[in-house]
């Protein structure tokens, strides 16, 4: 079970690239201070990255904002060129690998997405693209997008390094009401070099009968198992019917590759009113200060903020 401790951050509009949203947060240890990285919006709603950081003895506390984008949009005509959304960090050595969503803009169905790696040596204050161009997008096996990537690299005994990435593939676009509705399940790449990817089509978790879009898959090994958190809705009705949107999920695999979904077993639910009570979305489970965090998304995709819940032993 969890127990929920409420919104943390939300932009309140004074920085021109932070308008609006606080979404898909990523929880990143530092030495004295957490710092919590996001997707936000500007008044064209192009997304950045941005972060803030939090007092470690007290999650509550909003030690600093930083005021200034780490990320933003590509160049025109670039698969980032209407904005940057941060999905999974990983330190290597001296660096800090940054796995993102970019997207631009569709004429019939809204949005296209493709995934794409940036670099920082400053210690997270900005990040630089390491090409231009993504590492994955839609594909074979992929047939409209691809997003919001969760990467683990994974040292062998032989000394390589296995990089494992469960990433969003959007499959097709129904018309619903009159919007082009995205139906997209979790499948699986891996790497030998964190860049070059290989890719089967490979299914994770797919759809079911409810289940018509599942949000931001992350992972942890814990206990012998790789454990997955996400987010899962309907098609329908979504952004306005609380039956039909955002609740989050849970699944457990030996391998990585052969997931069991036990939603029943996430232990935390919308609540009757308030920031969270139409969605649950987009959560990052961390392991920090000998607790586990769950900081997550409520109403709105992110337009509510984020906030956070503590894992009870």
């Amino acid at each position: 079970m969890w127990t929920k401790k409420g919104v943390i951050f939300k932009p309140d509009g004074s920085l021109p690239f932070s308008r609006t949203h606080a979404q898909v947060p990523f929880a990143f240890p530092m030495n004295d201070r957490l710092r919590v990285y996001f997707a936000t919006r500007d008044e064209d709603r192009a997304s950045s990255a941005a972060f803030v950081e939090l007092d470690s003895s007290d999650l509550s506390n909003v030690l600093y904002v930083h005021d200034r984008p780490c990320l933003s949009k590509g160049a025109v005509g670039m698969f980032d060129e209407t904005g940057t959304m941060p999905s999974w960090f990983l330190r290597r050595g001296d660096e800090i690998w940054l796995y993102y969503t970019g997207w631009n803009k569709s004429e019939t169905a809204w949005y296209r997405l493709g995934i794409g790696l940036a670099i920082s040596r400053d210690g997270g204050l900005t990040f630089e693209r390491k090409y231009d161009g993504p590492l994955l997008d839609r594909s074979i096996y992929d047939q409209v997008w691809v997003a919001q990537p969760c990467v683990l690299a994974e040292d062998q005994p032989d000394g390589s390094t296995r990089w494992r990435m469960w990433y969003l593939s959007c499959t097709k676009i129904e018309i619903i009401n009159n919007h082009p509705e995205p139906f997209y399940n979790v499948k699986y790449a891996e790497s030998e070099d964190g860049i070059h990817w290989n890719r089967n089509g490979h299914v994770c978790i797919d759809y079911d009968e409810f289940t018509d879009a599942i949000g931001r898959p992350a992972v942890i090994r814990e206990d012998g198992l790789y454990k997955m958190y996400y987010s899962y809705r309907n098609a329908k009705n979504f952004r306005t019917d609380a039956s039909q949107s955002y609740r989050l999920g849970y699944a457990e695999s030996k391998d990585g590759l052969n997931w069991e979904r036990k939603d029943e077993q996430i232990g935390i639910d919308r609540s009757t009113d308030g920031w969270d009570s139409l969605m649950m979305d987009y959560a990052h489970v961390v392991q920090y200060n000998e607790q586990t965090l769950m900081f997550y998304n409520g109403n709105g995709f992110g337009a509510s903020g984020f906030g956070y819940a503590i894992k009870q032993s």
